[in-house]
Parts: C-alpha cells; sequence; structure tokens
C-alpha cells in the first residue's frame, strides 16, 4: 500500500476518505466515482507530487477546488486466490468492478461508464484478452493503459483500487442495503466457497446477500446481469450512505477501507473529493455499460462481451467529451429518435398498460418499439432508462409519454437504446389526458 497513508492517522483520514469511499467494497470503488471533485491533477499516471504539511491541508478545510474535468478508473478487485505468492487481500488479482469516471466541474456532472470484465480488449505487450486480466499483467498502470489504449484514448488521470473483501462487512456497518430482487437466485460453488440464496422481492440486504446478489450470474446474461446490478446496488448504497444514521460508524467504515483501497490520488486531492461528496446532488450521477454484444459461441475459444464501435463512440463522446474514432464500414449510423429502440416493460397494476404504452409510441411515430416480459414488481412512477446512454433521446421520450422519469443507467432490456418501465402513473396521465379531450 503507498506510504501516503500515514498521513491519515487522525481526524483528517476520517473525513477525507469517507467522503469518497463510503460504501461497500465491491461497489465502493464504484460509489467512490459518485462522490468524485479533485483539484489540478498532472497528466502522467502515477506521477509523484509534493504533499504539504498535514496541518497546513487541516487548516485548508475543505477549500480546495476544481479546475478541470477528471477522469479516474475505479476498479474492484477479485481476492488473489490462484496467484502464486499473494496473499488472498493484496491487489493482484483479477478486477471484478471496473469503471471509468469523468467529474466535470461545469456541468456538476458525474459520469460513469461500467466495462464489463469479459471485455474482448488488446492488453498493450501482452495481446488479446479479457479486460479483468490486466491488473494481473501490470496492475494499475496497465490497466488504466489498456483502458486508455481499447476506447477512444481516454486520457486517465488517477486510479482507485478496492478489494471485495471489505464488501459484507460495511454493508453490514451500515445496516444493509434496499434492493429489489427481481427474481429467486440459487447458486452454489463449493470451490469458491460460494452459496448464493436470495429470495425475489423487496428487501433489505445484509453483507453476505448483497454479495450474493453482485455475484449471481447463472442466467443467460452471464456478466452482464452482474453488472446491471452492481449498479442497482451503487444506487442502493448511495442513497444508504446519505442517510444520518450511518454517520456514526463512519470511523469504522475509514479503518475496515484502510485495509483494502490502493489509490496515487494525494491527500489534498482526496480532501477535496470529501468535500465534493459533501454537496453532490442525487441526480448528478449518471451511468451506462460499454455498449457491445455477447460474442458467438463459435467466433472465438473463449467467451466475451465484444464493444460496439458506434455505441462506443456515442458513450465516449457523450460521458467523456472525446472525439469519436474510424468506424467499421459496415456499421450503421446513429438512428434517428423516431428509430431508437425502445423496449417497453409494464410494472404497472394494470396487466394492458405495456400494450398501451407500445401502442401510443407507435402512433406518436417510433416505429422500433416492442414488448418485453413485465417487471415481477410493482412501480408507481414510470422509469424511461437510457440503457446506452442516449439522455437526449430519453427525455424527448419522456416528454411524449407526459409522465416518468428518466433513469440514467443501464438497467433496462439489452437490446433496447432506451426501455420504459411502466408505472401506475402513466395510466393516471392517459386518464387525464382522455378527461381533457371528452
Amino acid at each position: 500500500m503507498p506510504k501516503r497513508r500515514a498521513f491519515f492517522s487522525n481526524v483528517v483520514r476520517v473525513f477525507a476518505w469517507t467522503g469518497i469511499f463510503g460504501t461497500t467494497a465491491l461497489v465502493s470503488a464504484a460509489a467512490g466515482a459518485a462522490f468524485i471533485l479533485t483539484v489540478p491533477l498532472p497528466k502522467i499516471l502515477g506521477e509523484a507530487t509534493a504533499t504539504p504539511p498535514l496541518s497546513d491541508l487541516w487548516q485548508s478545510g475543505f477549500r480546495y477546488q476544481v479546475s478541470r474535468p477528471v477522469t479516474i478508473l475505479v476498479m474492484g478487485l477479485d481476492e488473489a486466490r490462484d496467484i502464486d505468492g499473494a496473499a488472498a487481500t493484496d491487489l493482484v488479482g483479477r478486477t471484478d468492478t471496473m469503471l471509468l469516471a469523468r467529474i466535470d466541474p461545469e456541468d456538476e456532472a458525474i459520469n460513469v461508464m461500467s466495462i464489463p470484465r469479459d471485455t474482448r480488449v488488446e492488453i498493450p505487450g501482452y495481446g488479446i484478452d479479457k479486460i479483468n486480466q490486466a491488473n494481473v499483467e501490470g496492475g494499475a498502470e496497465l490497466a488504466a493503459q489498456t483502458v486508455s489504449y481499447n476506447f477512444n484514448e481516454v486520457e486517465i488521470d488517477r486510479y482507485v483500487r478496492v478489494s471485495t473483501a471489505a464488501f459484507r462487512e460495511i454493508v453490514d456497518l451500515i445496516g444493509g442495503v434496499e434492493v429489489f430482487v427481481p427474481k429467486a437466485m440459487q447458486y452454489e460453488d463449493k470451490t469458491q466457497g460460494l452459496v448464493i440464496d436470495l429470495e425475489p422481492g423487496w428487501q433489505t440486504l445484509n453483507g453476505n446477500e448483497a454479495e450474493q446478489f453482485a455475484r449471481f450470474r447463472q442466467d443467460n446474461l452471464g456478466d452482464i446481469g452482474r453488472v446491471q446490478r452492481q449498479q442497482v446496488l451503487l444506487k442502493a448504497l448511495r442513497d444508504r450512505m446519505l442517510n444520518p444514521t450511518v454517520i456514526t460508524q463512519l470511523p469504522q467504515i475509514v479503518r475496515i477501507l484502510q485495509n483494502h483501497i490502493d489509490t496515487n490520488l494525494s491527500t489534498e486531492e482526496i480532501l477535496a473529493l470529501a468535500g465534493f461528496g459533501l454537496q453532490l446532488d442525487r441526480e448528478a450521477l449518471s451511468m451506462v455499460m460499454l455498449p457491445g454484444r455477447f460474442s458467438d459461441p463459435a467466433e472465438y475459444q473463449a467467451s466475451y462481451w465484444v464493444a460496439d464501435p458506434n455505441g462506443t463512440n456515442e458513450v465516449m463522446e457523450q460521458f467523456f467529451d472525446i472525439e469519436p474514432t474510424a468506424v467499421l464500414a459496415n456499421d450503421t449510423p446513429q438512428p434517428s429518435i423516431s428509430r431508437l429502440r425502445i423496449a417497453v416493460q409494464n410494472a404497472s397494476r394494470d396487466p394492458y398498460m405495456g400494450e398501451a404504452v407500445v401502442q401510443h409510441l407507435q402512433k406518436e411515430g417510433f416505429r422500433n418499439v416492442y414488448l418485453v416480459n413485465d417487471w415481477p414488481g410493482f412501480n408507481h412512477q414510470t422509469s424511461i432508462i437510457a440503457q446506452r446512454g442516449n439522455i437526449n433521446g430519453a427525455d424527448f421520450v419522456e416528454s411524449v409519454l407526459g409522465a416518468g422519469k428518466v433513469v440514467a443507467d443501464s438497467t433496462g432490456d439489452l437490446e433496447s437504446d432506451l426501455t420504459i418501465r411502466v408505472g401506475d402513473d402513466w395510466s393516471e396521465q392517459m386518464v387525464q389526458y382522455e378527461s381533457s379531450i371528452d
């Protein structure tokens, strides 16, 4: 671990680390991305910076200000069980969670892209492999180089690595997290000592159950389903950490995190992050998943998530302000709003409401609308999920529906550009609309 941790032997450590990483280890890295602000940073990954005396930093408090957008690679790591000479808690294993976060002070926004662990990439100097192998081969710096090399040469300023070992402890400390388990989850892997046994429905998961929810992959979505559930956990954790009752647990949370975090953020940068965490708006966080597809079994020897060039260009441009790169000649141009692939999922108490929304959108001129299986629970509010990060398209669809809210994450139908999860409010909106016509 970096020697700079010696600076955090007093209350500064408490406020700084909890301001950034107030969440669990598996997705504490992700939540860190939700609470980040930084001071001017050198552009060379791993470059040393002079650290002022701690007394000076403390007198400055949280008055550090952001000066420009910054990009941080956030990684949650598997335990290093199969690496010779490594302890299980060493941060040398494969990345279970990888997120690219951009903090934009002008827009006061945090944009996060989840990169599936099975993404097919070229690791510089090592060849083609899954992206989760990069940390094993060359640590955080090679992982950052791999992300930059494969995704539009995005410049990465800093990294954060978090061990999954702290996951259960911190969830238990904060009193659990409330999530909706969409279906029964049962699985056992004796080699990993993993037993998953969760019932469907809304529930507060303790640390062990939250880890089960995050690690389950025995369905047709595999690793992509894990990415979606990690995003669900991220939002649940963020909400839980805003609860005033959690404040009393901050010292214990910090003590756990001290043993499971590696970063090249300096002390003053961390103080700035903590300050920003105190003022970040709930709606400032937008999430997306790297657009792509599952590889065909006959295509490669291994099973991969294959990035879509056009979709990647769109996300990197919209979320990270990166110029698009050349795409393949047979790639189709970006569709107009009327041609967006819109999945409709009924989550209302009216069994016919999903079909009604499909018909409504078709009458409004949308040409590629389709119905998917009902959501297993009931929602009052309709959600328009920007599955591939198309916030503008989601905003437009919201205005057409006249109900609901835009959700900036990737928890909808994988084949869609937008997923509409229809709640009871849309039915109420249609009743008012029909009454006004009469």
